[in-house]
């Protein structure tokens, strides 16, 4: 329903600390971009991001306690000490991350490596299916809702609090922000 567009960007690795990944999309667009980036520590918003660092080969020197952007942002001022921190990022974000960061001495670098894009969507959802939907992000609620009125027979899940806030309706919020806990929940529902 979404498409992720990379976007061209440049990044001045030197006399940084560290690179603040919230998304695995931002990962995956920086590696595309240089391989520079592996020499910074990266500080992870989630596991799952963490593990697409891993696997593109850059180093973890943090994951967040929680996935969610502003509590990362707290963590890292009780983490690190007014460090420089790069920050490749989606191009609308809904954390004050940065906010928080620039208020507690750090310097941030932030850069638009990627942005979402609701698409069009042929696919016509039966009005009596009994469809459970996953949102994985405030944009895939208004994308969503932009292709299709949500019923009340459907059951809705979400990643997380904050995706959660943008949708007026019974929600579930899943107990892990990852795609896999959305999908184990969605499955013990049928």
């Amino acid at each position: 329903m979404i498409k992720i567009n990379f976007l061209k960007f440049n990044i001045n690795y030197q006399n940084s600390n560290y690179i603040l990944f919230t998304s695995k999309n931002s990962v995956k667009s920086v590696d595309n971009s240089s391989s520079k980036w592996k020499n910074l520590l990266s500080i992870c918003i989630g596991e799952s991001t963490a593990n697409e660092v891993r696997k593109r080969g850059g180093k973890v020197d943090f994951i967040a306690s929680k996935s969610y952007g502003d509590e990362l942002a707290k963590e890292i001022v009780l983490r690190y000490k007014k460090s420089k921190i790069i920050f490749p990022r989606a191009k609308k974000i809904l954390s004050n991350i940065v906010e928080v960061l620039l208020k507690n001495g750090f310097e941030v670098e932030e850069v638009q490596v990627y942005e979402t894009i609701c698409q069009k969507q042929d696919y016509q959802l039966d009005e009596d299916e009994k469809a459970i939907i996953i949102f994985t992000s405030p944009s895939t609620i208004k994308c969503f809702l932009e292709n299709y009125n949500y019923e009340n027979i459907y059951k809705a899940i979400a990643i997380g609090e904050k995706t959660a806030s943008f949708f007026d309706g019974d929600i579930i919020v899943s107990d892990k922000q990852s795609i896999k806990r959305c999908i184990e929940i969605a499955k013990s529902m049928v």
